[in-house]
């Protein structure tokens, strides 16, 4: 297995896959309504939709900076707006949930076709830790991973606060 291979399996892995830690992203969010994606049981605390949406987008930002374009925040924000507590219908979390398939695939696609020899070469802008950027595709790659990883640790507490 080549190293991008291993990052593109540990990307599955924390999203849909066998993941070492326990279950992936998608098997939490797995049978959440769109009543308590809205719900907001934690106060100050983000939505699981919230969280879903905020996923979604640095996926999409990552996939990009793969490509080679410049880094910055996601064109759709840091934090894309959820609806309010009670405003969610199932067909937008439906869609919400089809989006963040679609940035997971779009991310797998990306990092495969990352030729070897940019693994380790800076991405195309200057360190800012906020952004991420100013790092190597290498270290961009696992932070995508890591970030979804305890993203879906705070779905998992929101779950448990529901009753779920």
């Amino acid at each position: 297995m080549t190293e991008i291979e291993g990052i593109v399996d540990e990307l599955q892995r924390e999203y849909g896959g066998d993941a070492w830690y326990g279950s992936s992203l998608r098997d939490i969010l797995k049978g959440v309504t769109a009543a308590q994606a809205a719900a907001r049981p934690v106060p100050q605390a983000h939505s699981i939709w919230e969280l879903v949406l905020h996923v979604t987008a640095w996926k999409r930002e990552v996939a990009s900076r793969m490509q080679g374009r410049p880094a910055g925040e996601p064109p759709e924000g840091d934090w894309p707006q959820a609806p309010a507590d009670g405003q969610g219908t199932d067909a937008a979390w439906a869609q919400a949930l089809e989006a963040l398939q679609q940035a997971q695939v779009a991310l797998l696609s990306a990092a495969g076709q990352l030729p070897p020899s940019r693994l380790h070469v800076a991405v195309t802008d200057p360190r800012n830790r906020p952004l991420g950027t100013g790092v190597s595709h290498y270290v961009t790659l696992h932070g995508i991973a890591q970030h979804d990883v305890y993203h879906a640790g705070q779905i998992a507490i929101i779950k448990k606060a529901l009753g779920l």
